[in-house]
């Protein structure tokens, strides 16, 4: 009777789901947006819109899984999640609306757009797409893994991992191919709101329950498990993570989340740079939830003791599967399944976008159809991802250890070309070489932490020192066909203007009433 009532709920919040996604884009099949409409949503979304959804990507089953298995296993180390993404999106209050200005006055709609654009080299946007998409399709497949996990739990076994697999792939293809980044912002809105009841009520009901309360809760976490509350945690000196590691960790992904593909995805479906601003000040405060999944899984310590392996990453649902009624289990569900379905969805996005803009669009015939590439590319995304998830889950497992520290090695070919117009591409493509070999020969070969520090500074640090060596004892690149100052001097232009101020004919600008 359990399984049958959370598997209903859950059955019917995923067709609503769909739904909402494809009731996303009604009314806007004329609009002729193409691929611009369909990949960043026309370049319309407002603050809340943008708001909901790069926390809804930046959200993931991560947070009710393996936040609560960290939380479990080593305690605070968990907790530079909560201080990269709060620095990260102080980062990006800068680096949002720079990218946004470059790729809205260029018609730009990516990260490999933006790259390909800046250096005049069609050929390097298609080379960062493979590459951003290597590193990529793990989060398909760990988001299809997590949701499968979620399905299996809050059905009492009834729904095998395997089915829940194909659902996670089903539902997330179901929308993202039709409605795009539209539909997930309006998927997030959803998901928002059960992540943020489902999870006020946990912080509260756990404690409760099972402690009489957070006083004793954390007397208990103090006498008993207090290796769990400073660094470097229940592991130990032996597992790395201690000062060094955190505070590397933090920093080197607070710098790469502003660049990651998704992030770019958000940052240019903004109606304004001010948009942006305004939600780099709002979205930290949706951190402030990730406190309850790492808390509820150190109370996990006492109620399921003895978690070992990937069942510590089911702490958080073993507190309420057995204490909550079957409704409320599959409304947790469905919170967490959607904190698996928008990421997923967005992931799949940009790697269609990326590949129908920057790789297919080099054949002559396929350059008039990009949104129709882009949407077959999505589908073929995460089909492959989910035949690994069942085939050979270990490989993109082994992939998703380096992704994050190989996306930085971006950062200067990105933010550096774009800050520093004299700045090389052959100076950017050595960089990144080293770079993302540092990266793989350090993981790889069990060094990471180096010397306690993240393994992914180091070689950003090679990179950096290659990239700026190359460039200085090179030429400089002539870029957009104009010289260094017209070019800052429109940027400067454009960013009075999508801030709302009037400008007259001779780029004096005036205030004006701000647009949404």
């Amino acid at each position: 009777m359990n399984a049958a009532v959370a598997t209903s709920v859950f059955g019917l919040f995923m067709i609503a789901t769909v739904g909402l996604g494809l009731l996303a884009v009604r009314g806007r099949a004329g609009t002729g947006g193409g691929l611009a409409e369909w990949s960043v949503g026309g370049r319309s979304l407002g603050a809340v819109f943008v708001w909901v959804l790069m926390a809804g990507e930046s959200y993931t089953s991560f947070s009710y899984l393996g936040a609560a298995g960290w939380g479990y296993n080593y305690g605070a180390p968990v907790l530079y999640v909560v201080a990269y993404m709060s620095c990260g999106y102080a980062v990006g209050y800068v680096v949002g609306p720079m990218l946004w200005r470059y790729a809205r006055r260029h018609d730009l709609v990516g990260i490999t757009d933006i790259i390909a654009h800046r250096y005049g080299r069609p050929w390097l946007g298609a080379l960062v797409a493979v590459l951003a998409t290597v590193f990529l399709l793990p989060y398909i497949q760990l988001q299809i893994t997590g949701m499968g996990v979620v399905v299996s739990v809050i059905s009492y076994g009834t729904v095998s991992l395997e089915l829940g697999y194909f659902v996670a792939f089903a539902v997330t293809t179901g929308f993202v191919v039709v409605s795009g980044l539209r539909g997930s912002a309006w998927v997030s809105v959803l998901k928002d709101v059960l992540v943020i009841g489902t999870l006020g009520f946990l912080a509260v009901y756990v404690p409760t329950h099972y402690f009489g309360g957070y006083g004793p809760l954390l007397d208990r976490l103090v006498d008993e498990k207090s290796a769990w509350l400073t660094l470097p945690g229940a592991g130990g000196a032996d597992s790395g993570l201690g000062t060094g590691w955190f505070v590397t960790t933090s920093l080197l992904n607070a710098l790469t989340v502003v660049i990651f593909p998704t992030t770019v995805a958000g940052y240019l479906g903004a109606r304004s740079a001010d948009a942006l601003r305004r939600n780099a000040i709002w979205l930290p405060a949706y951190n402030v939830l990730l406190f309850v999944p790492v808390l509820l899984g150190t109370a996990a310590l006492f109620v399921v003791p003895g978690l070992a392996g990937a069942d510590s990453n089911l702490a958080l649902f073993r507190l309420v599967v057995d204490s909550l009624p079957a409704w409320a289990v599959g409304l947790i569900g469905v919170a967490a399944a959607l904190s698996s379905v928008v990421p997923m969805a967005v992931f799949m996005l940009v790697i269609g976008t990326m590949w129908g803009r920057s790789v297919l669009s080099l054949v002559p015939r396929l350059r008039t159809r990009q949104k129709g590439a882009a949407q077959v590319v999505v589908v073929a995304a995460g089909v492959i991802a989910l035949v690994m998830t069942y085939t050979v889950p270990n490989t993109l497992v082994r992939l998703s250890l380096i992704s994050y520290e190989a996306m930085a090695q971006l950062l200067p070919m990105l933010l550096l070309g774009l800050v520093w117009r004299r700045f090389t591409l052959a100076g950017g493509l050595s960089g990144l070489a080293v770079g993302v070999a540092t990266v793989c020969a350090l993981v790889f070969s069990g060094h990471d932490p180096v010397w306690g520090i993240n393994a992914g500074i180091v070689a950003l640090a090679a990179n950096l020192l290659v990239a700026l060596g190359v460039t200085c004892a090179g030429s400089a690149d002539r870029l957009d066909g104009r010289p260094d100052a017209e070019v800052l001097a429109q940027d400067s232009l454009d960013d009075r203007v999508s801030s709302g101020d009037r400008v007259s004919p001779d780029g004096r600008a005036s205030p004006g009433r701000p647009r949404g």
